[in-house]
């Protein structure tokens, strides 16, 4: 730039002393020229009035990075251009939060870092988002699980769990017992939507996607079988979309009053008859332990995120629901089935 600048005349700079030779090197103390030409018009020789105006330089502007939530956003921005696949690990480790997962189902991760992958950080996490129903109807008593969506007490769980139900007592896992309202239930679904009276605060768990789930994936199941308040049964999904039929018939749905759940399986009649009122749906299948009672309740991935409701359980041939027990094969309706009904479920339908 000096160069440029004298080239365009003879002028001298004003900082130089009388006695410096016009060959002398340039004093590295002098301000730099302008960044513009000299107005159109001035005389040769002549320096520009805004030079004279403004007779120290100002340094150069530096670009100074925005700092806070827009440049974290920005940085955000790019990281994901540039990763694709990778962008949930990227958003990780620029906000500082353990949110990407390691599990093919979901992005979110419950389970703090230090417990991650294990049974003991996913029951610690979840439980307190599963709670008890014990229903009374003119069949009987059933007693089933449930999982908590919202903080006011927003409960899904099944429709056999509560179906025909006169009164429902809900228990959370702190021990506080709560009367529930039937909001909306499902039969073609074997699901229910309950809301506890007079409940704030809950924990609410984090609903997954199920059709990220692969065979092979390890989950956990937690809920009351046979009235044994979070109980915590670990395993993985051992085969998907099951076709599992169950009933729709109210008394049949009860089981017998012992939370039992009939339901029917390559032909077969299991816990109970189911009746003639059934319907069909595509299940997960899993080998953690569910027993009655365990109906309603969560089957959960390794990063805590609720990936199915348990709703049935094989037992052996022939067996009656006074004999049914875990031989390691039990159903749960995938998550992404529960999400796509939950508007209807919440509009009050009553199916």
């Amino acid at each position: 730039m000096t160069e440029s600048f004298r080239r365009s005349g003879d002028h001298q700079n004003p900082y130089q002393g009388a006695q410096q030779h016009a060959s002398s090197p340039v004093n590295p103390e002098w301000p730099p020229p302008p960044a513009y030409q000299p107005m159109p018009g001035a005389a040769a020789g002549e320096a520009p009035t805004t030079l004279l105006a403004e007779p120290v330089a100002q340094p150069p502007r530096s670009r100074r990075r925005p700092r806070g939530p827009v440049a974290l956003l920005a940085a955000v921005a790019i990281v994901a251009a540039a990763i694709g696949g990778g962008t949930a690990y990227g958003i990780q480790e620029l906000t500082g939060n353990d949110t990407a997962a390691t599990s093919s189902s979901t992005s979110a991760n419950v389970v703090p870092s230090s417990q991650k992958g294990t049974v003991s950080g996913v029951a610690k996490a979840v439980s307190p988002s599963i709670v008890e129903i014990n229903a009374q109807s003119n069949a009987g008593s059933s007693t089933g699980s449930g999982v908590i969506i919202t903080g006011d007490g927003e409960i899904i769980t099944n429709n056999h769990v509560v179906s025909g139900a006169t009164q429902v007592k809900v228990t959370t896992s702190d021990g506080k017992t709560y009367t529930a309202d039937v909001v909306g239930t499902d039969s073609s679904k074997d699901l229910a939507l309950i809301k506890l009276q007079n409940a704030s605060g809950l924990t609410a768990a984090t609903l997954g996607n199920s059709d990220g789930v692969q065979v092979g994936d390890e989950v956990v199941a937690i809920g009351s079988p046979e009235g044994l308040t979070g109980t915590v049964t670990s395993g993985i999904v051992s085969a998907l979309n099951r076709d599992v039929t169950v009933s729709t018939d109210e008394g049949q749905q009860q089981g017998g009053g012992n939370g039992q759940w009939p339901f029917e399986f390559g032909g077969q009649q299991f816990n109970g008859d189911t009746g003639s009122s059934t319907t069909t749906y595509k299940a997960l299948q899993t080998d953690a332990s569910l027993n009655p009672g365990n109906s309603g309740g969560a089957l959960i991935d390794m990063n805590g995120n609720i990936i199915g409701i348990n709703s049935a359980m094989y037992s052996a041939a022939g067996s009656g629901s006074s004999d049914a027990g875990s031989v390691g094969l039990g159903f749960a309706i995938p998550i992404n089935t529960v999400k796509a009904d939950l508007a209807k479920l919440r509009d009050g339908s009553q199916s």
